[in-house]
């Protein structure tokens, strides 16, 4: 089997909650996706997706996306998508780095591959586990009792986990208002609900350690993503009340090796673009596993193509470490395709049964493609 086309896509996802409000004055009302169709010699066709949330959340950006991927695209023509581990090699040798633009082609090849061998791309990862997945709600930074309402309709739309966001900076009103956001966030939770404080990197030692000290008792919560440096994660670390979970900071395998090796947090926000794809996510999923590590799996963003890939690698990974998975599609208000997922009535979701992502992608809404390659 060979690779014989690769076709990319552009297009605007617009946020469904108006305005999205991240630390550091960030917001975000669209996001910009790069959208890969690959296209085997016999006609198995695989979709991937990769949407970085803005250019200021990590080293990433939609138009780098899609120069990354017109650089890597003609190194992948007559390759066999299904050795993953080749596909991700010729891209490393290709391209240093850029693991946002090797997303979307490794994903592709990994909807190819269980298509080929008519299984989910879930298998293929290890097998499902069978547990249903608890979703994720993201609360952007707002007034407290504006989250806490948001906070509540999420709830009653059957999340279990919620990820709130913080990192007001002192003139927005500092450590104090993010002490309201996280108390109000939490006034009403439920037994079994999981809470993320989520700074996206966007706190300094010393302001975090001012608002953990005007927090009410008793919240049941973990920090993620506290600080942007690993030298402030660990001071912070080292005075901190909380469990502490990494995120922006996990994006190499390597950067997971070294949380492990230097007990700098006790769980992993594993973002699959972050990581470079399945294949590198699920390093990430085994190192973090293999240390005792929790882990939530999201994305930076995206629509249904991106979140198929999340609850792929999600239903991989051991029911006691799993805390929640992200629906990105829920984030935007453009849909791209069909997912058939198993819901429950608690609100968790299974991984659908049907080969590969299991996905039907509605090309109406991708438009023409902006690139195309082929043998």
């Amino acid at each position: 089997m060979k690779i014989s086309q690769i076709d990319l896509y552009q297009v605007d996802l617009p946020y469904s909650g108006g305005v999205y409000r991240l630390s550091g004055g960030r917001s975000y009302t669209s996001f910009d996706a790069s959208i890969v169709r690959i296209t085997t010699e016999d006609g198995i066709v695989g979709w991937g997706e990769s949407t970085p949330f803005g250019s200021t959340y990590i080293a990433a950006h939609a138009r780098g996306t899609r120069a990354g991927i017109t650089a890597l695209a003609p190194d992948l023509l007559g390759l066999d998508p299904r050795q993953v581990d080749r596909i991700n090699e010729t891209m490393d040798g290709s391209l240093v780095g850029h693991n946002d633009a090797k997303t979307a082609l490794d994903v592709a090849c990994w909807d190819i591959f269980g298509k080929s061998v008519g299984l989910p791309v879930c298998e293929l990862l290890g097998g499902s586990t069978g547990t249903p997945m608890p979703l994720i709600s993201s609360i952007y930074a707002g007034d407290p009792q504006d989250m806490r309402e948001r906070v509540a309709d999420h709830r009653q739309r059957g999340y279990l986990g919620h990820s709130v966001k913080i990192g007001a900076l002192d003139s927005e009103g500092g450590p104090a208002l993010d002490a309201e956001r996280i108390a109000a966030s939490l006034a009403d939770r439920r037994p079994g609900e999981f809470f993320i404080v989520d700074a996206n990197g966007g706190m300094l030692p010393e302001t975090a350690l001012r608002m953990l000290r005007l927090l009410p008792p008793g919240l049941d919560f973990v920090l993620e993503a506290p600080c942007a440096t690993w030298r402030e994660t660990i001071s912070l670390r080292q005075r901190c009340p909380y469990p502490i979970v990494i995120d922006e900071l996990a994006q190499q395998d390597t950067d997971i090796a070294f949380a492990v090796a230097h007990d700098v947090a006790d769980g992993v926000g594993l973002k699959i673009s972050k990581a470079g794809g399945l294949t590198h996510g699920r390093r990430h999923r085994d190192i973090a596993a293999a240390a005792g590590m929790t882990i939530s799996v999201q994305e930076t963003t995206g629509s249904t193509i991106a979140f198929a890939a999340i609850v792929h690698l999600g239903a991989t990974v051991p029911a006691r470490l799993l805390r929640c998975i992200l629906n990105t599609e829920d984030m935007v208000s453009l849909r791209t395709a069909d997912l058939a997922i198993t819901r429950h009535d608690s609100g968790a979701v299974l991984a659908p049964a049907a080969p590969g992502l299991g996905i039907e992608v509605d090309e109406g809404v991708l438009g023409s493609p902006v690139g195309s390659w082929s043998l």
